[in-house]
């Protein structure tokens, strides 16, 4: 293995930004300090001052493996994944067939050992039918347990209410939920179905999958945990009334924690109008106040991590009028430079940025041994250009659909290496052909 010294980085971690140098050995950081020795160091890579931070730990993705291959698999998307900074992913079990049994989770696990670039975990599936098989998790098999309150793909709603205080009462492990009720987002259909027929327009989505439907079952998954003693992470908040059910308190005394998702920070309903449904997501963006909201509570403490919810469709499913175009967009290569828009604003420092997507993400689900800068752990890092624009429009799109709800935009940062266990998976606009992803480990007992 290639050992590296990256010298002369700002090195951003743990509330502190300080120069100096990171030396990488056996996959492993194995040095951090001012002019250290470069000897028995294969190759030296020189910053110049460039951001050097952890990388991204995205906990929500659909990688579409197996079953939904066409749209993208492991391979393809975290190859997209190291390219926007992110080195590690815990991706969900909506496939085909579902995630629901220990089988299909080891057998996930298997394709990610052969064809992942980055780092990867799994989500167990939660369904009505599978109580037992959440009891028997092994803590360390699996990121979490994932629950669909809302509306999902095949057998993975969990509408029962005596499976859901089931599996929030026994999971051993994070139960993270969708919440969206389902009763809700069906009534307000019809509702417009009756108005519009199929062609309802696309700026409805909001006002279909509206903040009452998110609130009333982000309601109820907090008032399960409390009763039930669930340790529960609520999925891609989107509305502002939801976060009067978080606290603004450390992530270490929190039982229930939150994520926002990039798109529902980037985006409001003004941009229906361009994007169409090219960024239609569920839940749903929704407007202006929510964003700003949102923003304001990932930086307050009520929002604990941020993920991309990365789900790539076809450009040709994308095109289909509103009722049939399926929801879910491709985000995770301009997940990072998006969110640093927001440090170049002044919002966010860099810190903050790190502690979000990086530092919470691995104590929040007890990663071992990565998620930040120190002597010892995994050498997972990313290195970034916060001088260097780049145009979206003139780069590769590396997810296999081939499109990206940035189509026409200009970030003022760029990534310019990823390193994923030491090895250099990306730099400057070139992906090794070698994934060297590794299955994460967890602290948990």
């Amino acid at each position: 293995m290639t050992t590296f010294m990256i010298v002369n980085a700002l090195t951003v971690n743990e509330g502190l930004s300080v120069i100096q140098d990171v030396r990488i050995r056996g996959g492993r950081i194995d040095a951090i300090g001012k002019n250290l020795s470069a000897e028995k160091v294969d190759r030296v890579i020189d910053a110049d001052g460039r951001i050097l931070f952890p990388g991204m730990i995205d906990d929500h993705v659909h990688f579409r493996e197996p079953g939904l291959t066409h749209k993208g698999d492991i391979g393809s998307e975290s190859r997209a994944a190291v390219c926007g900074g992110i080195t590690s992913f815990m991706e969900m079990p909506n496939t085909s067939p579902p995630t629901t049994t220990i089988k299909r989770l080891e057998e996930k696990h298997h394709i990610a050992g052969r064809t992942s670039f980055a780092n990867y975990s799994f989500y167990l599936g939660g369904a009505n039918d599978n109580i037992e098989v959440v009891k028997r998790l092994d803590p360390k098999q699996a990121c979490g347990v994932k629950v669909f309150m809302g509306a999902s793909t095949g057998n993975m709603l969990v509408d029962d209410p005596v499976s859901l205080e089931q599996i929030f009462s026994h999971s051993p492990v994070i139960v993270a939920t969708h919440c969206e009720d389902s009763p809700t987002i069906d009534a307000n259909t019809r509702r417009y179905q009756k108005i519009y027929g199929d062609d309802i327009p696309m700026d409805l989505h909001p006002v279909i999958r509206s903040e009452k439907a998110c609130y009333r079952s982000s309601a109820l998954a907090v008032e399960l945990a409390g009763r039930c003693n669930t340790r529960l992470h609520i999925l891609h908040l989107s509305t502002a009334k939801e976060l009067d059910l978080f606290q603004s308190l450390p992530l270490e005394e929190k039982q229930i924690t939150a994520e926002v998702c990039v798109h529902h920070l980037f985006f409001s309903d003004v941009d229906y109008r361009e994007k169409d449904t090219l960024i239609k997501c569920n839940p749903a963006i929704k407007r202006e106040d929510d964003r700003r909201e949102l923003l304001a509570a990932l930086k307050d403490g009520r929002i604990d991590v941020v993920g991309t919810d990365h789900a790539p469709h076809t450009w040709e499913e994308k095109q289909q009028p509103y009722l049939k175009a399926p929801s879910g967009l491709p985000l995770v290569q301009h997940a990072l430079v998006s969110l640093l828009e927001y440090v170049h604003d002044g919002f966010f420092t860099l810190e903050q940025v790190v502690e979000k997507v990086a530092h919470a993400p691995a104590r929040l689900f007890d990663v071992k041994e990565r998620g930040y800068l120190r002597e010892g752990y995994w050498a997972d890092l990313v290195l970034v250009d916060m001088k260097q624009s780049i145009v979206v429009d003139d780069q590769p799109i590396y997810s296999r659909c081939g499109w990206t709800p940035f189509a026409g935009r200009t970030f003022r940062s760029d990534i310019i290496a990823t390193f994923v266990n030491g090895h250099q998976a990306y730099s400057n606009g070139m992906i090794d052909s070698q994934p060297t992803g590794k299955r994460l480990a967890f602290c948990r007992r």
